[in-house]
């Protein structure tokens, strides 16, 4: 395919940087200027990271070029300040500046309304009275020519009365559309007298009601990328058969090339395991199978910082699946992939047991503290270390102990020797039971002369464990997200809803867990990886008293397994 992206071992390339970069040598253009153009009615999601770090990247190709942060507001049913607020904290969030080009089409509301006056007294628009099933019935289908409104001929000095009164208020929504005069025989649907303007008596989040009558999006969006200069328009692929519209509304107005936008559309992202239609992200929100837009179980941008991700992870994931012309749908372990390996080098290290078992260390002396000196992380020594207290009563995991154990089993059992990371040697002596059966206790003794976990005599010892002081312990609450659907494609099937797909295990809320003491306190969003179990982020539900961890990934990396097999 002409336009097809050429692959490197990075990734599948990039063709649009590849095409920018070879109309800069050429000299066709001496800047580039890009826009992301979300529309406020809900939160970015990581299909619009891969936008965000297109437009961005291509808007920073030479010193004078830029991308323009802008929004597409000409709804106002469905938008709002927060929508607004959350988009623009998400780029900034992913590391880019639009400086002071924060724009909204809503800017150029009345230049807009200025040449669609222009267009109707030239002939090339006209106000339509049919009803709006009247006019969806007569434009036809791929089967059926369009047929021309009645008043597709009305005199141009009616049209222009008409136009400034559903400006001025007077008509009820519904009453009177405005429409571009092109070709109602016209094989391109898109083509058939397209609406500009429908009157919608709605409050706007920053015009309020000066407007009551709104533009349709195919007719601002080309508009306002001229108005800003715009050199390379960048749509996903579902505006592809919008282009003739855009050129034809551009041609009208007198934008004619190289001074009017270049439109390149490319494949929007589908990543498995999730949704990324904002109906359906919508629906999750607003039915309550989530907790907001904010849920660490979201694709969302806002989701995914709250569970921890990072935006270098999520920036080299973006890069990595590149820019293409054809539709794929990329595994969801290549982004776990890729956030294991960011969370691996960025992450230090502090122990924590999620589902406590008590330890007591018979010969330990009681009331004696110890500290021993651990790595904060293993292969940055240069990162230092911490101290973590020990003492005669610990936190271990429960799923470390067996009382009967197989014989490659090497945690906890009776009779069996285990390493405590950093500290000592212990052995289980006796398990301690309460009345219904359950165990409640290990009776254990240690090796004091075993220090930072290594005996003395140089015997072998393969089981290493996590733990915390029970003394020293801080008390605290984990949620273990999952995947939030149990299949590949949760919207494949179009007569099953996408909800009967959810994952009722996708969270586990954990109480009464406990952290070692350098996690008293801690500020949101700090990342940990909690040893042998996983990487998690402090939730901003946590209180100074009592911290709130989310699990951002687990250790595993099937997808690394995956890969080195080829």
């Amino acid at each position: 395919m002409k336009d097809e992206a050429k692959t490197t071992e990075a990734g599948p390339g990039n063709f649009i940087e590849e095409l920018v970069d070879q109309e800069l040598r050429e000299g066709k253009y001496q800047r580039i200027v890009t826009r992301f153009p979300p529309e406020p009615n809900g939160y970015l999601h990581i299909g619009h990271a891969k936008s965000i770090v297109l437009n961005f990247g291509l808007g920073a190709k030479t010193p004078d070029s830029r991308c323009n942060l802008r929004f597409d507001d000409t709804n106002p049913e469905k938008e709002s300040t927060e929508f607004v607020e959350s988009i623009e904290r998400d780029v900034r969030w992913l590391g880019y500046d639009w400086g002071e080009r924060a724009l909204y089409a809503s800017d150029y509301f009345e230049q807009l309304y200025e040449w669609a006056v222009k267009l109707i007294e030239e002939g090339k628009a006209y106000v339509d009275s049919q009803s709006p099933e009247e006019i969806k019935e007569n434009r036809g289908d791929f089967h059926r020519p369009g047929v021309d409104s009645p008043y597709r001929d009305r005199p141009v000095e009616e049209s222009l009365d008409l136009f400034r009164r559903m400006r001025a208020g007077e008509f009820d929504e519904g009453a009177h559309v405005l429409r571009a005069k092109i070709d109602m025989q016209s094989k391109d649907l898109k083509l058939r007298d397209p609406l500009m303007y429908r009157i919608r008596k709605k409050t706007h989040h920053r015009t309020g009601d000066a407007w009551p009558i709104y533009p349709m999006y195919d007719w601002a969006h080309g508009q306002s990328d001229a108005i800003e200069g715009v050199t390379h328009s960048i749509c996903t692929l579902e505006f592809q058969n919008h282009r003739p519209l855009y050129d034809w509304f551009l041609t009208a107005l007198g934008f004619e090339l190289p001074n009017r936008p270049k439109q390149i559309e490319f494949a929007k992202l589908a990543v498995t395991y999730t949704v990324l239609s904002k109906r359906r992200l919508t629906r999750l929100v607003e039915g309550g199978y989530v907790e907001g837009w904010d849920d660490p179980r979201m694709p969302t941008i806002a989701g995914m910082r709250r569970a921890g991700v990072t935006p270098t992870a999520l920036r080299k994931f973006c890069e990595r699946i590149g820019v293409a012309r054809r539709d794929n749908v990329v595994e969801l372990g290549l982004f776990e992939h890729i956030l294991r390996e960011d969370l691996n080098a960025t992450s230090p290290r502090v122990m924590g047991v999620l589902r406590p078992l008590k330890v007591v260390l018979e010969n330990y002396p009681e009331g004696k503290v110890e500290w021993f000196e651990v790595m904060n992380h293993p292969e940055y020594p240069e990162r230092g270390t911490r101290e973590v207290p020990f003492s005669r009563e610990l936190w271990v995991e429960r799923d470390d102990f067996l009382e009967e154990a197989p014989k490659k089993w090497h945690r906890l059992a009776p009779g069996k020797e285990v390493r405590l990371r950093g500290a000592a040697l212990v052995t289980c002596r006796e398990v301690v039971k309460d009345d219904a059966g359950e165990v409640v206790e290990l009776r254990c003794t240690w090796d004091p002369e075993s220090p930072g976990g290594t005996p003395s005599d140089g015997r072998k010892v393969r089981g290493t464990l996590h733990w915390v002081s029970a003394a020293h312990a801080v008390d605290a609450e984990v949620r273990l997200y999952d995947r939030l659907f149990r299949v590949e494609n949760p919207a494949a099937d179009p007569d099953v809803d996408f909800l009967e797909h959810l994952n009722p295990d996708s969270l586990e809320v954990l109480t009464g867990c406990k952290l070692e003491p350098s996690m008293a306190a801690p500020e949101p969003g700090v990342r940990v990886q909690l040893e042998r179990l996983g990487y998690f982020c402090v939730d901003p539900d946590s209180t100074p008293d009592k911290p709130v961890l989310d699990r951002t990934i687990t250790l595993k990396d099937t997808w690394a397994k995956l890969a080195a097999k080829g």
